[in-house]
């Protein structure tokens, strides 16, 4: 269970920043594989941020989703949100804090999409359907398109091409509709990959709108049954999570030039999570879709090449 600090906070001896990035590491290698492969594409710098940022996302998730969620209430994530305000102000309470304290002293940062974060997981403590994809885009913004919003300040943007005189008076571009596009495409990417687990929770994270449209009903969902409706369903949903890859895709050469290489092989490897399912064909019921390790790595010069030319 996360350890949420008493009111006031007590005094205790925290880890060293190194140490409180190895345990962000650990966290990210240990639930997020495909995700920290990519973290190892960036600077030593980027990647230990990016694995703070990860940390805390991961453990604001854990507050609904994880082993002790039957015991958070508001009043728990009220908790945690003024433990974030408390790491804004660069005073840490836990461990993990030293390491996003430590990075919000490299990067400025704004502390809205970490607060938006914690306003999804208040959706998850009292919804569990969705009747429309605008309804399910805000839960997809809040718990996802943040995480894209606080990468990206991390990325960087690249300015060299702003240096000719032609293009001094220009603004640089920052890529932020792509980055949320980027978190929405892996939302909805999660939600279709872990629909049999969703199941046995009692959720529907597919809108409700997108099942009768199909004429799908709840009591075929909970029953797992996979037939022509479903399928005709599930490759709507997985176009729609594609066009959200492609509007990202569109960012990532505004990014500074080490970012690149990192972020298409994060939305690359992630994609593909997309393809198995076709290859599964469509049950996510019972086959939870992985891309295996082998072709994870068979993708990463595909990615350094778009990185290059793209």
């Amino acid at each position: 269970m996360l350890q949420l600090p008493d009111s006031p906070p007590r005094m205790k001896t925290l880890v060293s920043v190194d140490e409180s990035y190895k345990l962000c590491q650990e966290l990210t290698a240990k639930y997020a594989k495909t995700f920290y492969l990519g973290t190892l594409l960036m600077s030593p710098a980027k990647r230990q941020s990016v694995w703070a940022i990860y940390a805390w996302c991961r453990r604001t998730d854990e507050l609904v989703d994880g082993p002790a969620s039957t015991i958070t209430t508001p009043e728990t994530l009220d908790l945690w949100e003024k433990q974030l305000e408390s790491i804004f102000a660069g005073h840490p309470l836990d461990n993990y804090d030293v390491a996003l304290v430590d990075t919000l002293q490299r990067f400025h940062m704004d502390i809205q999409p970490f607060r938006d974060m914690i306003n999804g997981q208040r959706m998850d403590l009292y919804r569990s359907r969705y009747q429309t994809f605008e309804e399910l885009y805000l839960y997809c913004y809040r718990v996802a398109g943040t995480v894209g919003l606080m990468s990206t300040t991390i990325m960087g943007i690249d300015t060299n091409i702003y240096t000719a005189p032609w293009h001094q008076d220009q603004q640089p571009y920052l890529p932020i509709e792509e980055a949320i596009a980027l978190g929405i495409a892996n939302q909805l990417t999660n939600i279709l990959r872990d629909v049999g687990e969703d199941a046995r929770r009692g959720r529907i994270y597919i809108p409700l709108e997108d099942l009768a449209k199909f004429n799908y009903t709840e009591e075929d969902f909970f029953k797992s049954i996979v037939d022509d409706r479903w399928r005709s369903l599930i490759r709507f949903e997985i176009d729609r999570a594609r066009k959200f890859y492609t509007k990202a895709d569109r960012g990532i050469s505004y990014l500074a030039a080490d970012a690149r290489w990192p972020v298409w092989s994060a939305s690359m490897l992630y994609g593909q999570i997309l393809d198995v399912i076709e290859r599964n064909d469509y049950d996510v019921f019972n086959q939870r879709a992985y891309v295996p390790q082998w072709k994870k790595l068979r993708t990463l010069p595909a990615a350094w090449m778009r990185s290059q030319v793209l």
